[in-house]
């Protein structure tokens, strides 16, 4: 059960990062606390993303 639940988490985290590299947050300027912010809520937002969710943080 626990491998399981590794794996969702693992698998989650992968959908969220590819979201955030679909939408260019790993390039351009150098990162700042309102980029870097956003990335990890759009990767922890995971298969979120493509139904509508689009974290932006701003510090």
């Amino acid at each position: 059960m626990r491998r399981i639940i590794t794996v969702g988490l693992v698998l989650w985290l992968i959908v969220g990062v590819v979201a955030a590299a679909q939408r260019d947050y790993f390039t351009g300027t150098p990162a700042d606390c309102d980029r870097v912010t956003t990335i990890a809520a759009t990767a922890l937002a995971g298969p979120l993303n493509y139904v509508g969710a689009d974290p932006s943080v701003s510090c």
